[in-house]
């Protein structure tokens, strides 16, 4: 790797981790970028996850007074995101590759139309809220963020607006953090592979922890309304995409 692509990765990784912490869409810039830098398609999947870890502890440490406000249930919940991660981590080193090609578009679709007509949802349940669907759903993105994670932050934001009474900026503090435990413990699994680029993730990663430290207060001064439509919009174009990646070439 040259110092060029090193320092492109680092210019990655930042808007990585901002645009990840603002829309869920983190991987839309780090792993073509790691594709770009060289890397083949499994080896900048784990190498992206591991380098994602640092947007998690950046985005955190900017917004752990919020955090704490959970105490014993956000250790709950963290749980069930590493117990996903795990899972994930292991169907992706031993499953054949492109198994979740399939549904992966129409899971990352459904999530963005869910975000797009989440008031309308919402009165439709009567504004009832589902603190038992929340923790199984949670476990279930944790098992895609884990996988690959291409749009998890859109279908976690989905999941925490319409299950919860959560604002935009509280979902997108939760999000960062339970998707950074389950990218944390996918990492560790992938540490011991052999399709780690080192390299690459610490460039990434350098980016990552400050773009990612640069998301809550970016997100505050943001119309949530705005944020909603747009994430929703940008998760539909990411549908797109992932769909002509199974099944148009």
């Amino acid at each position: 790797m040259t110092v060029l692509d090193f320092g492109l990765l680092v210019v990655a990784g930042f808007f990585a981790g901002l645009i990840g912490f603002v829309t869920g869409l983190a991987s839309l810039v780090s792993y073509p970028a790691l594709l770009a830098a060289g890397l083949p398609p499994v080896s900048a999947n784990v190498t992206n996850t591991v380098a994602l870890v640092a947007a998690g502890v950046g985005a955190t440490a900017s917004s752990s007074a919020e955090l704490a406000k959970d105490g014993k249930q956000l250790v709950r919940y963290a749980i069930y995101s590493a117990l996903g991660g795990t899972t994930g981590a292991i169907l992706l080193l031993t499953t054949p590759d492109g198994s979740f090609e399939v549904i992966v578009p129409f899971l990352v679709a459904m999530a963005a139309v869910a975000l797009l007509l989440q008031p309308n949802i919402r009165k439709l349940s009567g504004d009832k809220q589902f603190p038992t669907l929340y923790p199984l759903a949670l476990f279930a993105v944790a098992i895609y963020g884990g996988y690959f994670g291409a749009g998890a932050g859109v279908i976690f934001l989905a999941l925490a607006l319409i299950c919860t009474a959560d604002t935009f900026w509280r979902a997108s503090v939760l999000k960062s953090f339970f998707l950074g435990v389950a990218n944390l413990i996918a990492a560790i699994i992938f540490s011991f592979s052999g399709q780690v680029n080192w390299l690459a993730a610490l460039a990434l990663a350098i980016g990552c922890f400050v773009g990612g430290a640069c998301g809550p207060p970016t997100v505050k001064v943001i119309s949530p309304i705005v944020l909603r439509v747009g994430v929703g919009i940008l998760g539909l174009g990411l549908a797109g995409w992932l769909g002509y990646q199974a099944f148009g070439r």
